[in-house]
């Protein structure tokens, strides 16, 4: 399994959400959390950051009746 890690910049870069709106949606269980890579680092698993984007865009799909 070859699994890619973001850190947060890149995760604010391809979701488009503020540092502070991805750890608010993190507290509301809407967003993946992070993991540690280290005691001063973590970061996002690049697949769970994509499955979210799908998601996004699936529940606007079926919210328009697309």
């Amino acid at each position: 399994m070859n699994t890619t890690f973001l850190k947060l910049p890149d995760v604010c870069k391809k979701t488009g959400l503020s540092r502070s709106t991805v750890y608010k949606q993190i507290k509301a269980g809407k967003f993946p959390k992070q993991i540690k890579l280290t005691e001063h680092s973590s970061a996002w698993i690049a697949s769970e950051i994509q499955t979210w984007a799908d998601d996004v865009i699936a529940n606007r799909d079926s919210a328009v009746g697309l």
